[in-house]
């Protein structure tokens, strides 16, 4: 495909390829959509996370998610 970006994309997209990690603009741009999805993503989660606290909902205290956190490190360890 064909694109035409402004110069500073276009630099972008260059200094990418030179770094020898792409061959071609369109495996950059592939990444670069992909990375902006994710973080579109976290940012609904975010702003769910703050509209549920403000409908007062105050989430699970840090204390628990810890120790979840802890109980599926050592499930995981055991399991190795």
């Amino acid at each position: 495909m064909t694109y035409t970006f402004p110069a500073d994309i276009q630099t972008l997209i260059t200094a990418h390829l030179t770094s020898g990690r792409y061959a071609e603009a369109d495996e950059v741009l592939r990444d670069a959509l992909r990375a902006l999805s994710a973080e579109n993503e976290d940012l609904v989660a975010v702003q769910e996370a703050i509209a549920e606290w403000r409908a007062g909902d105050m989430g699970t205290p840090a204390d628990e998610v810890f120790d979840e956190i802890r109980r599926e490190i050592n499930a995981k360890s055991s399991s190795e």
